[in-house]
């Protein structure tokens, strides 16, 4: 399953934002590919990306481009806004984590 995440949300200012998302490449892994007896090499091939790529998300050194969302979608189902959302929303809360220490001179 997936690694200590807390999927509840937090309000940040105005918005609402997931608490501490997976990396999608978790949830691809444990919702899409195992469960469907995939390698990493066939899921790869089934895509049409290296298998390099592939495990690179998988592992979260990558994130979901556009493309690969599209990719996403028509192999595994779900929108290809759905899957650029779990990537919105794991690298915000990811810069969230940063936020005191960016610095920027407040204009309104």
């Amino acid at each position: 399953m997936y690694k200590k995440h807390d999927k509840g949300l937090e309000k940040k200012g105005e918005n609402m934002v997931m608490h501490n998302p997976p990396h999608p490449g978790e949830v691809i892994r444990e919702l899409c590919i195992e469960p469907l007896g995939l390698t990493v090499t066939e899921a790869a091939q089934g895509l049409g990306v290296s298998r390099k790529t592939l495990s690179a998300l998988l592992n979260g050194r990558f994130g979901i481009s556009p493309e690969m969302a599209i990719r996403l979608y028509k192999a595994f189902g779900g929108s290809a806004e759905s899957w650029i959302t779990q990537q919105a929303q794991y690298d915000l809360w990811q810069a969230l984590q940063k936020a005191d220490q960016i610095q920027v001179k407040a204009f309104a």
